[in-house]
């Protein structure tokens, strides 16, 4: 979702692929050059977490023509190390509190 400011938030869901061991995990992400080319410049990491026996879950905030290039980088750096999802999420903190005082006002 695109908010005011034109950027849009994307979570991305690295999941590990099963048999690689850590070092074969780093040697590929070095060897793709992850660490120095992920996320795309424009781009800006706002959160970046490990799920135990999972993968990565991470949220960019970009603007919406650097969606595509996003795209490609994961396919370039990221494939064969992780499975990928992505989703275009938005923060709903702010939404969360509108109907928290809409029904502390009796409402719905």
């Amino acid at each position: 979702m695109s908010d005011a400011g034109g950027k849009l938030l994307l979570t991305v869901v690295l999941k590990h692929h099963p048999g690689l061991t850590l070092d074969d995990v780093q040697a590929r992400m070095k060897a793709s050059d992850w660490w120095e080319s992920f996320p795309p410049e424009g781009c800006r990491i706002v959160s970046w977490t490990v799920a135990m026996g999972m993968g990565q879950i991470l949220t960019l905030e970009l603007p919406p023509e650097k969606l595509a290039l996003v795209n490609v980088e994961l396919e370039r750096r990221a494939w064969g190390v992780f499975s990928t999802e992505c989703y275009p999420t938005y923060d709903f903190v702010p939404v969360r509190e509108r109907i928290r005082e809409r029904v502390r006002d009796g409402g719905q």
